[in-house]
């Protein structure tokens, strides 16, 4: 079977709350996570959104890419934060979905 590279962008957050739930000292609070899940096996795909957004801290973001508006799995993820979620749609094109999820309350 072969093995598939996964990469996982980060970018700089303005989110203070997230910087502040962070008490370690090594600052990987301060970036915003990004997720390809283009590159994810189908099979397997929601269940790693659905734990990479389950290790987001409260009011700490994670910009999703799918290849279109992921609607079951964010009915997925809000129930898995039994609503403390919101969603943004950054890009909106042909093969290419921008999402950005946001943790809202200490719901897991």
């Amino acid at each position: 079977m072969p093995t598939e590279i996964v990469e996982i962008e980060t970018h700089p957050t303005t989110s203070a709350a997230a910087a502040e739930s962070h008490v370690c000292g090594c600052q990987h609070d301060e970036a915003e996570v990004v997720l390809d899940v283009r590159t994810i096996p189908h099979a397997v795909r929601h269940a790693a959104v659905r734990g990479a957004f389950g290790a987001i801290p409260v009011g700490g973001t994670m910009v999703l890419v799918a290849p279109h508006r992921p609607m079951p799995l964010l009915a997925e993820l809000t129930a898995d934060a039994n609503g403390a979620l919101t969603v943004e749609f950054i890009v909106e094109e042909p093969g290419e979905c921008h999402v950005r999820l946001a943790r809202t309350a200490g719901a897991v």
